[in-house]
């Protein structure tokens, strides 16, 4: 029990922060477009990394070195653009949650979005693979309880996330509202993108 209380705590307390993933999550559940299966990609893309990192494959970048800077400067280049995308979207200020309705994007091209925030953030495997799979080795025998109280967390705090932002629908049913968002998430991954660059 010790150890799932561990996994559920710090696998929470890792994603809690605003980044990129999770702006993405918050947008879709105000406009309420495949809630659902952005949630559940999230949540299951990060139970795969957390397996992968308590299994004990945290020396993958031990073995492959170059894969670190290809994923730094592939996440920073995709956050850039995303980034760019948002600040447009803040600029011609045409977003609200009715108008939101006419321009629906497609379930593959979503998905294809929060995948790409997903396995394009570097920090996403130093957090899940590396840091949570060297916490794991301290529960020696229990580590499958460990991963799962991580990976219980992710959805819950996913599905959370997507379904409790409906809450906030009356203040997102303005067009100023977006606007505000659309510069918050831009902000939030040019730092990332920009982080991920002074690092290299």
């Amino acid at each position: 029990m010790t150890a799932f209380i561990t996994g559920f705590s710090l696998g929470f307390s890792l994603i809690l922060a605003i980044g990129a993933q999770n702006a993405f999550v918050l947008r879709q559940g105000l406009r309420r477009h495949h809630v659902f299966w952005v949630c559940l990609t999230c949540a299951l893309s990060d139970a795969i990394l957390i397996t992968i990192g308590v299994s004990g494959f945290s020396f993958l970048s031990q073995s492959a070195p170059w894969l670190g800077p290809v994923m730094r400067w592939a996440g920073a280049a995709f956050l850039l653009v995303y980034g760019a995308m948002s600040l447009l979207s803040a600029i011609r200020g045409t977003s609200s949650l009715k108008a939101a309705d006419d321009n629906i994007a497609s379930l593959r091209s979503t998905i294809l979005t929060v995948l790409a925030l997903t396995w394009l953030n570097p920090h996403v495997y130093l957090d899940t693979v590396m840091l949570l799979g060297s916490i794991a080795t301290r529960y020696p025998g229990e580590t499958f309880a460990f991963g799962f109280g991580a990976v219980l967390s992710s959805f819950v705090f996913f599905f959370s996330l997507g379904y409790g932002a409906r809450v906030l629908t009356p203040f997102f049913a303005r067009p100023a509202s977006w606007r505000i968002l659309d510069v918050v998430i831009c902000v939030i991954m040019w730092a990332i993108a920009l982080g991920l660059i002074l690092k290299g």
